[in-house]
């Protein structure tokens, strides 16, 4: 059963504004230098894909990734990356969802 396009957009709707939120807050304790080219993909991009794997109970998140991510959901994704530079963001930016977020969407 493949996720409705309503609930892909209220899935990131509660993502984005949760790691808009957390940013807020963790703002002020950044430590270094920001980085100096922002990601194709934000985080609550990321985030919500990772959702989408699990709510499909996909089993390759490669194959997931390549065959219907952007294949299937250009128009939510539109600046979608390689896998393996989606892999990099992935792993940053998943520090930013707890365990309580990901019930949410079950």
């Amino acid at each position: 059963m493949r996720t409705s396009k309503d609930k892909i957009t209220e899935i990131f709707y509660l993502i984005d504004n949760f790691c808009q939120e957390l940013n807020t807050r963790l703002e002020s304790h950044i430590i270094g230098n920001p980085a100096k080219k922002k990601p194709q993909m934000s985080k609550s991009e990321v985030i919500t894909i990772m959702v989408l794997f699990h709510m499909e109970g996909s089993r390759c998140l490669k194959h997931f990734y390549l065959f219907y991510v952007q294949e299937h959901l250009k128009s939510e994704f539109p600046k979608t990356v390689s896998y393996n530079r989606f892999v990099e963001i992935m792993q940053r930016s998943l520090l930013n969802i707890p365990v309580k977020l990901m019930h949410l969407f079950h």
